[in-house]
This record gives C-alpha cells, structure tokens and sequence, in this order.
C-alpha cells in the first residue's frame, strides 16, 4: 500500500481520491465525495497509512481527526485548514 503513489499528482483533492482509492483497492472513481469510507471498507490500519501519508507531505493531521469525518469531502476540509510541517 503505497499511499504516496496516490498523493503523488499533488496534494489536491483528487490526489487525496486517488490515494484512498488505493488503499481501497477500487478505481478513483468508484469514490464519492460524500461516501462513508468505513462503509466502504476503510480500516484503522489504512487510516494509520494515509495519515503517514499525508504527515510525509507536511500535513499535520490526527487519525482521530479523520475518523469522525469519514467522508472525502470532510476530510478535504481537514486538509486545507491543517497546519502544515513545512510553515
């Protein structure tokens, strides 16, 4: 699970899509916006990889954080308004 070939388009929000998709294993599009990840087969395990992920990328975000918006969307939210590692 290579969550960073996901991000590596850039930290956008499709980045983030394609990120999840893979560690889903299911195409980007199959993801929407507002779909709930759990539902969709997201663990704890893979959150961890994502949240290393987007830490890697300089965004300072908590797994509790993700875990209580389960959604693509919410969790765009979190990473626009995160502080990042890089100023």
């Amino acid at each position: 699970m290579d969550v960073l070939e996901g991000l590596a388009e850039g930290l956008t929000s499709e980045g983030l899509r394609s990120a999840v998709a893979e560690l889903l294993g299911v195409a980007r599009e199959e993801i929407a916006d507002d779909d709930n990840l759990f539902e969709l087969g997201l663990d704890s395990v893979r959150m961890m990889v994502l949240v290393n992920g987007l830490q890697q990328h300089g965004v300072e975000l908590q797994f509790v954080e993700l875990a209580e918006r389960p959604t693509l969307a919410e969790w765009w939210r979190l990473v626009e308004g995160a502080p990042r590692a890089d100023g």
